[in-house]
């Protein structure tokens, strides 16, 4: 299994254009909370799915990239989708002990944009998305918003108080930050040793 950092030292600040507090997570991160905070992240080739329970309010984001573009051979799942739906049960796991309901979470998702070089031969991008939106229909949760694919990285705002959330193309990049962060982190994760099986939550 491969550990995504916690969310107990996220990264901090306030907001002045939202006048808000907000936390920024990062490639592998999650946050899940049931105040007025808001949780932005920068994507490009990775995904970021905005859960929700609409009556308790309890919100969280998480931010991941399927580690490699092996293609599934043998009919079993392979490394990049374990990792895929570890990171998609540990934001679950945090919401449910905030005390959210599994059956009323909503989906909102974002990225799998096509940006990295040399990640081209299978897409990692539109792998990405395809493994959330499977994912999310096999576990019975409802995409009610979505904004994936395509050539720009995105700045993606979730305010879990009201379930909006807003999303900035970045068209235009001055730096090649987003980039190298998402190659670091890719293969970080693909080089990170794994033990066992993921035990997901029921």
């Amino acid at each position: 299994m491969i550990e995504l950092p916690g969310n107990s030292a996220p990264n901090r600040y306030f907001d002045r254009h939202f006048n808000s507090e907000a936390v920024k997570i990062l490639p592998g991160e999650y946050y899940a909370t049931r105040d007025p905070t808001i949780i932005v992240t920068v994507l490009g080739s990775c995904v970021s799915v905005c859960l929700r329970d609409p009556i308790t309010k309890i919100g969280g984001m998480n931010h991941f990239l399927l580690p490699t573009d092996e293609l599934i051979t043998d009919g079993t799942m392979d490394t990049s989708a374990r990792y895929g739906t570890f990171a998609m049960e540990v934001l679950i796991n945090e919401l449910l002990k905030m005390g959210a309901a599994r059956q009323r979470l909503e989906a909102k998702v974002f990225g799998g944009g096509k940006v990295l070089q040399g990640l081209t031969v299978h897409n990692v991008g539109e792998r990405n998305s395809e493994f959330v939106l499977d994912y999310l229909n096999l576990e019975s949760i409802p995409v009610i918003a979505r904004d994936l694919l395509g050539p720009y990285p995105r700045k993606v705002y979730f305010f879990p108080a009201t379930g909006e959330v807003k999303v900035r193309k970045i068209k235009v990049m001055h730096n090649t930050t987003i980039l190298d962060r998402e190659s670091e982190y890719r293969l970080r994760i693909k080089d990170a040793p794994k033990a066992g099986e993921i035990d997901l939550f029921e």
